[in-house]
């Protein structure tokens, strides 16, 4: 699978080239989150190398409607502005700066989870550093709001990106535990599974998709030049 394939459009999305992250449209995986993830944040989760949850603001659950009237105007002006989001500059900090403390108050804010992937792909988080690595911060979100479906599929999408199928794949089947009608984690799905070598899973996933109008083309061209699209539709 190439990068440009590796995409999770997730309403809310994900790609992997460079060029293509910028493309992401995050707005109704908030939906789906919203609905999925409807259990109490968990304040307490072990905090583990990972580091706890608590925060002098916050944290919030960015899948909250409440949260995200009432908290979150506040830290994307000053710390998650479209700059900080597209990796060009700080606004109060660093980028990462800007990053660690929008998830240290929303650790599970989808967006801020998918630049400080972006961010750390290019510039990986060295030992001793004040910032956690991006596995950490997904591993922060997952605790956080275990039924959101979101940073699951992001870990997939960065394990992706750095070549660990295994992982990509246990994170992505984490996603479709929790969202198994998700159209886009299904594609995903299909693309990884076909790099696997597992045919017959990438075209129950890619029949899943596009029954249901999934608009990237990328799974269909790559099992039709491999003769399973037309052989089975």
């Amino acid at each position: 699978m190439t990068h440009s394939d590796s995409r999770f459009l997730l309403k809310f999305a994900t790609p992997a080239s460079p060029k293509s992250l910028k493309k992401m449209n995050f707005r109704s995986i908030l939906i789906t989150a919203a609905l999925i993830a409807s259990g109490a944040p968990n304040h307490a989760a072990a905090a583990g190398p990972c580091g706890d949850l608590e925060n002098a603001y916050g944290p919030y659950d960015y899948s909250n409607p409440a949260n995200r009237r009432d908290y979150l105007p506040i830290v994307e002006k000053f710390h998650f502005t479209s700059n900080v989001e597209n990796l060009i500059k700080g606004r109060s900090d660093t980028i990462i700066g800007d990053l660690d403390y929008t998830l240290r108050a929303f650790p599970n804010h989808h967006r801020a989870l998918y630049s400080m992937i972006r961010y750390q792909l290019d510039h990986p988080v060295q030992p001793g550093s004040q910032f956690y690595t991006a596995e950490c911060y997904l591993d922060r979100a997952m605790r956080f709001v275990p039924t959101d479906p979101v940073p699951h599929m992001l870990a997939g999408i960065y394990y992706q990106r750095s070549n660990d199928l295994q992982k990509a794949l246990q994170s992505y089947l984490e996603a479709y535990a929790i969202a198994p009608d998700w159209v886009e984690l299904n594609y995903n799905l299909g693309l990884l599974y076909l790099e696997l070598g597992d045919n017959d899973k990438a075209l129950e996933h890619a029949h899943f998709a596009y029954q249901r109008g999934y608009a990237l083309q990328g799974l269909k061209s790559k099992l039709t030049r491999k003769g399973l699209w037309a052989q089975n539709n």
